[in-house]
């Protein structure tokens, strides 16, 4: 009997945790155009993009909205899920709602579950340059991980790029 007294119980904080988990997700509302703008501002501001490049686990749906979702989510839960890391210039919204695929794409819920090793920037840079009113930090161009765009890189000096051979 204790033993699944036990069972439950730890079901229950398992279940309780994932109720809470927050989540960053690109708005419907708001034009590919500007989507691809702020899924280029978030893999080059320190999200894993890793899992969107071609025949990664989340490239499916291949649109620019369901990439964006997972880049901005990946910079969120990175960030700490700081207040202001998931504003993209009015981009983006937070849900509790998993924004995971069925299809092996699992979005992550906290920093601890974020993949890769891309690089941390502070949280001071919530918003993609070019779509807000946060000025541009940088020059140069980059290539999204979907394969299409330019735009102005979170950094200065020779620009950052991003060239995935699929």
């Amino acid at each position: 009997m204790a033993p699944l007294v036990a069972f439950i119980a730890l079901s229950i904080l398992i279940m309780a945790d994932q109720s809470d988990a927050t989540y960053c997700v690109c708005r419907s509302d708001v034009s590919d155009t500007v989507l691809q703008k702020t899924l280029d501002y978030a893999c080059g501001a320190g999200a894993d993009c890793t899992q969107i490049i071609q025949n990664g686990p989340c490239y499916q749906p291949n649109t620019v909205r369901a990439h964006c979702s997972y880049a901005v989510n990946s910079y969120f839960q990175r960030k700490g899920q700081v207040q202001g890391s998931c504003i993209f210039s009015n981009t983006a919204m937070t849900t509790e709602s998993d924004p995971s695929t069925g299809n092996g794409c699992v979005y992550p819920s906290s920093p601890s579950t974020s993949t890769g090793n891309n690089t941390l920037l502070p949280p001071s840079i919530p918003s993609p340059p070019g779509i807000g009113t946060t000025p541009p930090l940088g020059g140069g161009t980059g290539t999204s991980p979907t394969g299409g765009g330019t735009g102005t890189t979170p950094l200065g000096g020779g620009g950052l790029v991003f060239l995935m051979c699929g």
